[in-house]
């Protein structure tokens, strides 16, 4: 039988202040932000006259990047312009020494616990339009088949001409009217997604939870959605992705930077996908990757969101890897990142990554033929640490703000009936795993049918207090 109760509040403060995160910061640290002034003013060239803009979540004010993406004879030229956070942020002042304790910008869904003060991040270093900005500006040209060409980093100081949004671009995109410094933008992120998936990259299409306002006429003031995922979405982080992979061969050549690393799947990952695509009768073709396999997959059928789950178990090992500090470089196969098919380095969010500041500041001294500061050498041997340890509270944060939103949006609804989706089996561990559309859950389930199965399930279980939750299937 239905049992109804009032929906309690949901409390991310509490959240915070469990994981001992403060958006607070020391005084010391908002007086040096306040006065803060570009360090390299004198050695950066004038590049305003590139007609640059922001693709940005709405409501942004943190933004790192500013791109330009043009087709150049059958190939494409890309400027990516990444916030100068390096020349705002004096070594071994207090704003370092304070982002270094923090490691990365948690994001909640009624806020974030910033890197940096905003009167850094979301001011003074944000590329925020109509504004002469520090930027470190990369050129780079990229070929009809999506290989990279020449490569150019270097200080300048940019204009962003707009701030746009994924929503926009998209309308826009469909309507004929793209803001011209990006009209290149959709062949350039299909060609370089084509190049990735050629050298054996995974491209998981599976679109995140969010917790988002309810909106009017609805009696809880959150809800969870899937995060609208577009062609945008895609195309934008390939520009990320090829910077990244420009500064990691770079790195790796000069054995100086810090590395993203992935190892490449297991066989028993690779078998365990191919086992669930055989269970749901989806044909893997002759001689395709997991990659290429993923990637063929037909978007919203039920057995498309179970396999898409499933491949979450191919990128398992990330981490990171310091060059330089007095240590021989690694093997070129034992310093790639397997998910985007080779050399990759985090540099394209130093507002809202430590390890991006110092990569950065690393690639432009060896594109100088420089030796990096001292204040990067010396950094490089603890930056994994810190960042690997500042990624498990920013995981925790965004799986415990899921949790909690999922277990009160669904207290008030013990014996509801949903349909859903099975995403998972069962097997010796845990129960097989559904999703529901609305609201947009993933929990537990038993009993329940295969993997790729649509069932009705029932609430069992919803406690806000342990952030847990619980369904069974409802027998037709």
């Amino acid at each position: 039988m239905e049992r109804r109760m009032h929906a309690p509040a949901l409390d991310f403060a509490a959240l915070r202040r469990e994981l001992g995160l403060t958006e607070d910061f020391p005084d010391a640290v908002r007086a040096e932000a306040e006065r803060t002034a570009d360090r390299y003013a004198a050695a950066r060239v004038d590049r305003t006259d590139l007609e640059l803009v922001t693709i940005d979540p709405p409501g942004s004010k943190d933004l790192d990047q500013a791109l330009r993406v043009q087709s150049d004879g059958d190939g494409f030229l890309v400027h990516y312009a990444i916030a100068d956070v390096a020349a705002l942020v004096a070594p071994g002042g207090a704003i370092d020494e304070e982002s270094r304790r923090r490691g990365q910008t948690v994001y909640f869904p009624d806020g974030n616990v910033p890197l940096h003060p905003r009167e850094l991040s979301e001011n003074a270093g944000s590329l925020l339009p109509d504004l002469d900005r520090a930027a470190v500006l990369w050129t780079i040209g990229v070929d009809g088949d999506g290989n990279t060409g020449e490569v150019h980093v270097q200080r300048a100081t940019v204009r962003s001409r707009a701030r746009l949004d994924y929503a926009g671009v998209s309308a826009d995109h469909a309507a004929g009217r793209l803001h011209p410094a990006i009209a290149g933008l959709p062949g350039f992120g299909a060609t370089r997604s084509r190049w990735a998936l050629d050298r054996g990259a995974v491209q998981l299409d599976l679109p995140d939870q969010e917790v988002v306002p309810a909106g009017p006429g609805h009696s809880r003031r959150w809800t969870l959605r899937l995060a609208p995922r577009t062609e945008v979405d895609k195309w934008n982080e390939q520009v990320s992705l090829l910077t990244g992979m420009c500064a990691g061969a770079m790195m790796f050549d000069a054995g100086l930077g810090l590395l993203r690393t992935l190892p490449a799947a297991s066989g028993e990952a690779v078998d365990e996908l191919r086992a669930v695509a055989a269970n749901l009768r989806v044909p893997w073709p002759d001689g395709a990757s997991p990659g290429e396999f993923l990637a063929g997959l037909t978007p919203g059928e039920p057995s498309t969101l179970a396999l898409m789950s499933a491949g979450l178990r191919l990128m398992r090992g990330a981490g990171y890897r310091a060059l330089g500090a007095g240590e021989q470089t690694p093997p070129v196969d034992k310093s790639v990142h397997a998910g985007v098919g080779g050399l990759y380095a985090h540099v394209t969010a130093p507002l809202r990554r430590l390890a991006d500041r110092f990569a950065t500041e690393a690639c432009l001294s060896i594109a100088a033929g420089e030796a990096a500061p001292d204040w990067v050498a010396a950094a490089l041997p603890d930056l994994g640490s810190i960042m690997s340890g500042s990624d498990s509270v920013s995981s925790t944060a965004a799986r415990k703000s899921i949790d909690l939103a999922e277990a009160t949006v669904l207290a008030d609804q013990l014996g509801a009936r949903f349909g859903a989706t099975v995403m998972r089996d069962a097997d010796g561990k845990r129960p097989a795993e559904i999703f529901i559309p609305e609201p947009a859950v993933v929990g537990p389930c038993a009993p329940a049918p295969s993997a790729g199965s649509e069932c009705t399930v029932t609430v069992t279980a919803a406690d806000p207090a342990a952030g847990t939750i619980a369904f069974a299937e409802v027998p037709e």
